[in-house]
């Protein structure tokens, strides 16, 4: 009797505690916003939105980020070829969907491309490749890409956004 009474007070502090730790107050609950608009420029006015080459001040609530960042643009102009599955400009991450040329048959590969600064310099991307094979039987294995196709797309990002960039100067001068 003894292990049972012990087994019931164990059964009872768990399920007391789960109880306790679920909390029903609508006051924890925030409302979602069903608007994407509505809700970037909330939270940009709560966090101050990212400021891109001269954009307005914190706190205005304007966001400039994926019209005005030649790095952003150049990205997507340079990864044009390939089916994107995720593009977040708020949290700076693109992915593309796995890709395959024609030639290369049972190999597919997949670019992420990480913003950590809105800089126009080599070190405010990083770019991230994988690899997949597929068998005939469909088993499939991803490995990490040859490190030379990650290179060669950051290689090209970096060429196109500077090359966004002359041109963005060009149509500013009188």
């Amino acid at each position: 009797m003894h292990f049972s009474s012990l087994k019931k007070f164990w059964l009872f502090l768990v399920v007391s505690i789960v109880l306790v730790s679920c909390n029903t107050a609508k006051d924890n609950v925030e409302e979602y916003e069903p608007n994407i608009r509505k809700r970037t420029e909330a939270a940009a006015k709560k966090d101050g939105g990212i400021i891109v080459f001269g954009g307005e001040k914190k706190g205005s609530g304007t966001i400039d980020f994926s019209s005005t960042n030649v790095m952003w643009r150049a990205t997507i102009k340079t990864l044009d070829f390939m089916p994107l599955t995720s593009v977040d400009y708020s949290a700076g991450l693109i992915v593309t969907d796995w890709y395959s040329e024609k030639n290369l048959g049972k190999e597919q590969i997949k670019i992420q491309v990480y913003f950590l600064s809105n800089d126009l310099r080599s070190e405010s991307i990083v770019v991230t490749s994988f690899k997949r094979v597929c068998e005939s039987n469909g088993v499939c294995t991803n490995l990490p890409a040859n490190e030379n196709i990650s290179k060669d797309i950051k290689n090209s990002i970096i060429t196109n956004a500077r090359l966004l960039k002359i041109e963005e100067i060009k149509n500013k001068k009188p």
